[in-house]
Formats: structure tokens, sequence, C-alpha cells
């Protein structure tokens, strides 16, 4: 089976930085695309920051200049760094991602299971 496994949500003062990780494994042939959605009361679902090709990211309006994804340098892990962070990025983030597994025609909307993210003094 594939699995998305997200970390690095904790309880962090505002102004301050995160760096969550989405790592994917299991029979993985492909990934077309990864990245994060939040959900807080803010807004219900919103995508936040997303690879969608080699060298192509796309950030939601709010967090532009703030937040930074990559791929780094492990295999099949992505980082979504969180720079200033403001009371409301407080939210539930969830990996994403498009994967292709072994064998398979068709794409797969895969979901990790979450992490919490709050900025609170």
């Amino acid at each position: 089976q594939v699995q998305l496994v997200e970390s690095g949500g904790v309880l962090v003062q505002p102004g301050g930085s995160l760096r969550l990780s989405c790592a994917a494994s299991g029979s993985i042939f492909s990934i077309s695309a990864v990245g994060w959605y939040r959900h807080s009361p803010v807004k219900q679902r919103e995508p936040v920051a997303f690879i969608i090709n080699v060298g192509s990211t796309n950030y939601a309006y709010s967090v532009k200049g703030r937040f930074t994804i990559d791929r780094g340098n492990a295999k099949n892990t992505v980082y979504l760094q969180m720079n200033s962070l403001k009371p409301e990025d407080k939210a539930g983030d969830n990996c994403y991602a498009k994967i292709k597994r072994s064998g398979a025609s068709y794409e797969m909307h895969c979901w990790g299971q979450g992490t919490k993210v709050t900025v609170d003094a």
C-alpha cells in the first residue's frame, strides 16, 4: 500500500518557524503532484503549497513570501518551510499527493493523516 506520513506540527509563537515533512512510501512508480492542504475555521479547505512539476510550485496567496515547499534530498519526501507564522496559520495540515502505483494504470489521490500547527502566544 502507498502511504503518506507527515510530521512537524507543533505549538509555536507568532513570528516563529516550523518545517513540515511529508514522506511517501510503498510501491510507487511516480508522483506527479505533492503538497499540503490545511483545514481551519478561516478557510475550511485551503490548498497551501504544491509542487506540480519538477521546478514548478504553487502557493496560496495568504502564505506567499512566508512559506516554501521543496523536495529536499530524501527520496519521495517534501518539506514545507513555514516562516513568520501568524495566528491565522493555525490549522490541521494534511499532505496530499497524486501517486501512480507500480503496475497501475491511473494515478490515485493519497492523503496523509495530518499534523496540527498551532500558532499562539
